[in-house]
């Protein structure tokens, strides 16, 4: 007897009441792989790290989170990345990452973007109640930032191999964030790719970043099958043209741009991707000079309503506003939505 297959809507039915329940009745079955490649979404492209929405009072703003994931599928984006640091992730209560999952999920669904869910934690325990719950509600893929209780890294192996244990969803295995003196070395990531074969995604922010994408290049497409860089993009160009496979960064202000230019990378325009590229580095190096670019841009475009921030409070100059709007008229063409 063959085992049964179910459509994503079907799953989607049958997990829709675990998704408020505790994490650990929200995985009590894990689709098979047959169903997951059938559903696969690519995992290239430009992935935008969702910005996490405030109201006034400093609560999480569900609505506009909601909104934000209609903006980025408009702008053209491949993937939507939350909760991880541009997400301020680390102020985020767990009763509001899961509430934030399940808003997600509803808002995503039949969407073209991918949607990848983070569900690190301090250490395994914590990262399973993320992974679970998030299993149950049918993303595309998961990111873990590596614990940050751990000394070994036999500990990340522990805590990546349980997580595959939850989900056969493609996991992209972030190797900067976790505990500071244990390095996630190219060899390890290989050997941890091929011994599960869904976790054969990386997120490369670890220096020396070129040269540890160029090592793990030489595993790809078997067993790494995607390398991604991030860092706002600030290199994206050069990491496009050493043949990367995407850019996962909090650029949700930008969104339709980093779409833009992976399409242009895309198609071979090498002479409008270069002067789309230096039109984008005008606004992300004034982020150095003048912080809180992000949330000023994200109200301006009506993505957000307020500039609220658990970071700190950001507030603009006559001065500083005129620099950032005399910049953003460079991009101003690429808007989409």
């Amino acid at each position: 007897m063959h085992a049964p297959t179910f459509t994503r809507r079907e799953w989607l039915a049958t997990v829709g009441a675990a998704a408020g329940a505790t994490a650990g009745a929200a995985a009590a079955f894990v689709p098979s792989g047959r169903l997951r490649a059938a559903e696969a979404k690519p995992m290239r492209g430009a992935f935008m790290i969702m910005s996490t929405p405030y109201t006034e009072a400093n609560e999480v703003d569900y609505d506009d989170l909601a909104n934000q994931v209609d903006f980025l599928d408009r702008c053209g984006v491949h993937g939507l990345v939350w909760p991880q640091n541009s997400s301020e992730q680390r102020y985020l209560t767990k009763e509001e990452r899961l509430r934030g999952f399940d808003v997600l999920a509803e808002a995503a669904r039949g969407r073209r973007p991918a949607l990848v869910l983070g569900v690190q934690g301090a250490d395994t325990a914590g990262m399973l109640e993320y992974a679970r719950y998030a299993e149950a509600l049918a993303p595309d893929g998961m990111i873990a930032i590596p614990p940050t209780e751990a000394a070994t890294l036999d500990e990340f192996r522990d805590y990546y191999a349980a997580l595959c244990g939850v989900t056969d969803r493609p996991i992209f295995f972030q190797t900067s964030g976790g505990a500071p003196d244990v390095v996630p070395t190219v060899d390890f990531m290989v050997g941890m790719a091929r011994e599960f074969p869904n976790l054969a995604y990386v997120k490369e922010e670890r220096e020396p970043v070129h040269e540890r994408m160029l090592a793990l290049r030489k595993h790809r497409p078997d067993p790494v099958k995607s390398i991604f860089g991030a860092a706002f993009g600030r290199q994206w160009l050069y990491e496009m043209r050493l043949g990367m496979d995407g850019v996962m960064t909090g650029g949700a202000m930008y969104a339709d741009v980093y779409a833009r230019l992976w399409e242009l990378h895309q198609a071979g325009k090498q002479e409008e991707l270069r002067d789309l590229f230096g039109r984008l580095l005008l606004m992300l190096n004034l982020d150095r000079t003048i912080p809180g670019i992000r949330l000023y841009v994200l109200k301006a475009r009506g993505i957000f309503r307020t500039t609220m921030s658990r970071r700190g409070d950001y507030s603009f100059t006559s001065d500083q506003i005129a620099e950032i709007e005399y910049r953003l008229d460079a991009i101003r063409p690429y808007f989409r939505a």
